[in-house]
């Protein structure tokens, strides 16, 4: 018989491709739906999409800027409608609203405590990697929405794919903040963009480099990315953000 009601760490723990039937078909609705809505409303595009897939058999740890939950949405599907899975990492705090939590669990995110050693979090994310799906994350840990609004950039990233052995791709996106103008929530159609960069390679660190040295110096170098991206389509969609 299949179990339809299992609990979240069920989810966390299996690979996507293993759920249950009935969670799968959920699954290919959501992401068909959100795919369709967000064509039309976004326009979005993601260049360099090539990129994102990954040369060995693990999946990708794959990082951005963030500036609206719209571009969790769609780089989610748009990486799943390469044939990929994805588990985006979650702040822990969306585990309060048990809707949230069962809805999360199922489409693939991963909970992580922030600023504290997550060992759980940072193995499932690692296992995830080595079963062939990719881990999406956000250094920034929040939507940043104006800029000189003060940035903390997490780290962590760098051990995850570490410790599975991944590449790193750095991504970013621009025109999503736009979606929403000051003061309203009302999201409104705009066109926006994605660029996927170079990943960085474990092996790219100097070798002299101790190892806390080395991912600290892949974890710098793949944020230096990101934003160079993040800027380069800043200069050729001006004012947008």
């Amino acid at each position: 018989m299949i179990k339809l009601f299992q609990t979240e760490d069920h989810y966390y723990d299996q690979g996507m491709r293993e759920n249950a039937l009935p969670i799968r078909i959920l699954y290919y609705v959501v992401i068909a739906v959100l795919y369709i809505f967000s064509k039309v409303m976004w326009r979005w595009k993601v260049d360099n999409t090539e990129k994102l897939v990954p040369k060995g058999k693990t999946g990708s740890v794959i990082i951005s800027n963030h500036t609206s939950m719209a571009e969790v949405v769609v780089t989610v599907t748009h990486i799943v409608r390469q044939g990929r899975r994805v588990r985006p990492i979650m702040k822990s705090e969306f585990n309060k609203n048990p809707i949230v939590r069962w809805f999360f669990a199922r489409v693939g995110g991963i909970p992580v405590e922030r600023d504290t050693a997550d060992m759980k979090s940072l193995r499932r994310a690692q296992h995830a990697l080595q079963r062939g799906e990719d881990v999406l994350i956000y250094p920034e840990g929040t939507r940043i929405r104006t800029d000189d609004q003060k940035v903390e950039v997490h780290g962590g990233f760098a051990l995850i794919a570490s410790m599975a052995k991944a590449d790193i791709v750095p991504m970013a996106v621009c025109g999503f903040r736009d979606i929403t103008r000051d003061g309203h929530h009302l999201m409104r159609p705009v066109k926006t963009w994605l660029r996927v960069g170079e990943p960085v390679h474990l092996d790219d660190a100097p070798r002299d480099l101790k190892r806390k040295e080395r991912l600290q110096w892949v974890e710098d170098e793949a944020i230096r990315r990101m934003y160079a991206i993040r800027d380069e389509l800043r200069v050729e969609h001006p004012g947008r953000r």
